[in-house]
């Protein structure tokens, strides 16, 4: 089993910035990516950013050029960090953690998930 605690969300203006947390513990080493979603009321969880072991960090359209997803690995710990943020951005982030090799991008494809927090974006 693989434990995931997100923090770092809240309450920002368009525009600013925000810094996610995905910390990590137990059988971490079965994992092969972390990934991060997110998902508005009343809309379906979508993808915003995954790396792996053998990739390189990709991004939803919407968040490329904007979010960095990044690791600290002697804290098995993700970050998502968020900048020039938008309304639109609104919505709970949840990370994510896949056993089988390579790189989702749907959440269906993750095995482990964190309980999502929230980040809200005012205009």
């Amino acid at each position: 089993q693989v434990q995931l605690v997100e923090s770092g969300g809240g309450l920002v203006q368009a525009g600013g910035s925000l810094r996610l947390s995905c910390a990590a513990s137990g059988r971490t080493f079965s994992t092969s990516a972390m990934g991060w979603f997110r998902q508005a009321p009343g809309k379906e969880r979508e993808f915003v950013a995954a790396d792996s072991w053998t990739s390189i960090p990709r991004y939803a359209d919407s968040v490329k050029g904007r979010f960095t997803l990044s690791r600290d690995n002697a804290k098995n710990t993700v970050y998502l960090i968020m900048t020039s943020l938008k309304p639109e951005d609104t919505a709970v982030y949840y990370c994510a953690a896949r056993v089988a090799s390579g790189l989702g991008f749907s959440p269906s494809e993750y095995d482990y998930w964190g309980q999502g927090t929230q980040v809200t974006v005012s205009s």
